[in-house]
């Protein structure tokens, strides 16, 4: 039985792309495309998949986004995310928000078709690199830019307050208290030199984190 594919990505020619790779699988089928959210809605309503590969960027509604929307309904729809930021950004917060997988559209092709797989039998899917990221995380201190001194829920709140989150909000997507949150965003702005929202927005966007 072929494994069965929905595409979700606002380029058409990505997403061409991405289903030129996937035909050449013989165990793979691609059942639908949605160019948004609005339209993987109505997609899923009328077709069942047993792996969604999904953008991070879209307009509307992003693919984290998405993935937080699956995760509150239960739903038992494998994703694997595809995007064009660097693993070392997004892969790890991918993964955290409901993701089976992370590939890079740079990566070879025979990666998604390898990570499609992966993730239809229920594995985690994770490239070498961030594998590697993982390990370093765990052995040495961070150093480079400056974010990579915040922890992880450090970085979670940075990027989810500049992408117009409450915290409030970010409390109930975290599972933490507001109070807590709070403190996550009083860490943030001291450890990057901050005052207030807006420079934690600018920040993250020039360094490609939103």
């Amino acid at each position: 039985m072929s494994i069965r594919v929905i595409l979700c990505d606002d380029h058409a020619l990505i997403r061409r792309g991405i289903r030129d790779t996937l035909a050449d699988a013989h165990d793979i089928e691609v059942v639908g495309e949605a160019g948004d959210y609005g339209e993987l809605r109505s997609l899923l309503r009328e077709t069942s998949c047993d792996v969604l590969v999904l953008d991070i960027n879209m307009p509307g509604r992003s693919g984290l986004d998405v993935l937080q929307v699956l995760k509150d309904e239960h739903s038992a729809m494998r994703v694997l995310v595809v995007s064009m930021h660097p693993e070392d950004q997004y892969a790890i917060r991918a993964l955290r928000a409901g993701a089976f997988g992370y590939v890079n559209k740079g990566s070879d092709t025979q990666l998604l078709v390898a990570a499609v797989r992966m993730v239809a039998q229920g594995r985690k899917y994770i490239t070498p690199e961030t594998a590697q990221m993982l390990a370093e995380s765990l052995t040495q201190p961070a150093t480079g830019v400056a974010h990579e001194k915040l922890s992880d829920r450090e970085l979670q709140t940075l990027v989810l307050i500049a992408s117009g989150k409450r915290l409030s909000d970010i409390a109930t997507e975290l599972t933490l208290s507001p109070k807590t949150v709070s403190v996550y965003r009083a860490r943030v702005l001291e450890k990057l030199g901050l005052t207030n929202n807006s420079e934690m927005t600018v920040y993250a966007i020039r360094n490609g984190l939103v």
